[in-house]
């Protein structure tokens, strides 16, 4: 074992998306990997974050930093 995530993600890849789809063409490989990597990262949900999709825990993660950002004051630095 290398990298435990990468060896995670490229098994989901492999049984969600490149064992499920016979590809004819480089096109509709591309086209096919676009739309599992689409639900992948932005409709399934992940059991690491919480069981939301990614895409919504990082917009969530996003909303609370901006919300504990302390408020710059140039006059403090002059």
């Amino acid at each position: 074992m290398q990298n435990g995530y990468i060896e995670s993600f490229n098994g989901k890849f492999r049984d969600g998306c490149l064992n499920e789809h016979w590809f004819i063409s480089l096109i509709q490989a591309r086209e096919v990997i676009a739309d599992w990597r689409c639900d992948y990262n932005e409709v399934r949900s992940h059991s690491s974050c919480g069981r939301i999709p990614p895409s919504q825990f990082a917009a969530n993660y996003r909303a609370q930093q901006d919300d504990n950002a302390v408020p710059s004051s140039p006059g403090l630095y002059q």
